[in-house]
C-alpha cells in the first residue's frame, strides 16, 4: 500500500508569466476559467467558499460561481445557513478555485454583499423546478431527524406551488468585492508561478510576484 507522505505529482502545463499575464485580475480570472470550461473541467464553476464565525473558527464549503464583472463574484445560498450567519456578523471571505487538470489554483478574498432583490428574483426563475422547491423544502444546516423530512417538505411545497414556487424570502445571492487576488501555476521542482493583485486606495491594481 503506497505511503500517502509518497505521492507526489510533477507540474509541468504551463507557466505564468507577469509579461503575460493581464493587469487587471479579473481578466486574467475570466481567461483561466474560459480555459477551464474549454479543457472539460470537471465542475469549473466550483470554488471553496472560506468564512469565520464569531467564535472565530473558520469553515468552508464548496458553492458555485453564478455570476462575476467588475462588481465582483456571485453565488447563491440559503441565507439562514451556517455560512449565511457568518456572513451576517463577518462579512471578510474568501474563494478558491482550483483546477487540478490545469494544475492551477485561483484565491480572491474580500468583502461579501446580499445581492439586489431583482438578481436572486432572476437568478431563482431561471433554475429547473426542482431545485426552487428544494429551496423550501431544504433548512439548511439545521439538524434534522432523517431524510424524510426534506421529502416530506419537498411534497408539501409542490402542492402549495405547484409550477411557480416563488423565491423564498431566506434565499437569494451574495457578492464578494474581490481587494485581494492569487493566481498560482503548478511548475516543475516545486518552484511554481505565483502572482498577487492587491487592490490599491486608488481603485487601481497591483501585481506582485510571490516565493511559492
Amino acid at each position: 500500500m503506497t505511503s500517502i507522505a509518497d505521492l507526489r505529482k510533477s507540474y509541468e502545463r504551463a507557466e505564468l508569466d507577469e509579461t503575460a499575464s493581464h493587469a487587471d485580475p479579473l481578466q486574467q480570472f475570466d481567461q483561466w476559467l474560459q480555459e477551464a470550461i474549454a479543457g472539460e473541467v470537471p465542475e469549473p464553476n466550483a470554488m471553496t467558499l472560506a468564512t469565520v464565525g464569531s467564535d472565530l473558527r473558520p469553515s468552508t464549503r464548496v458553492v458555485l460561481i453564478k455570476g462575476y464583472d467588475a462588481r465582483g463574484i456571485v453565488w447563491y445560498t440559503n441565507y439562514a445557513s451556517r455560512k449565511g450567519h457568518e456572513l451576517a456578523g463577518n462579512p471578510y471571505a474568501a474563494l478558491q478555485f482550483h483546477w487540478v487538470e490545469l494544475e492551477r489554483v485561483v484565491r480572491i478574498e474580500g468583502v461579501v454583499e446580499k445581492v439586489s432583490n431583482e438578481e436572486s428574483d432572476a437568478y431563482f426563475h431561471s433554475r429547473p423546478l426542482d431545485s426552487r422547491i428544494g429551496a423550501w423544502a431544504s433548512p439548511q444546516s439545521e439538524v434534522i431527524p432523517g431524510r424524510g423530512v426534506l421529502v416530506a417538505n419537498a411534497a408539501k411545497y409542490a402542492a402549495q406551488f405547484l409550477l411557480q414556487p416563488p423565491r423564498p424570502p431566506h434565499w437569494g445571492g451574495y457578492r464578494l468585492k474581490p481587494d485581494h487576488w492569487q493566481f498560482w501555476q503548478g511548475r516543475r521542482s516545486r518552484l511554481h508561478d505565483r502572482l498577487r493583485y492587491t487592490l490599491d486606495a486608488d481603485g487601481a491594481w497591483t501585481r506582485d510576484r510571490l516565493a511559492p
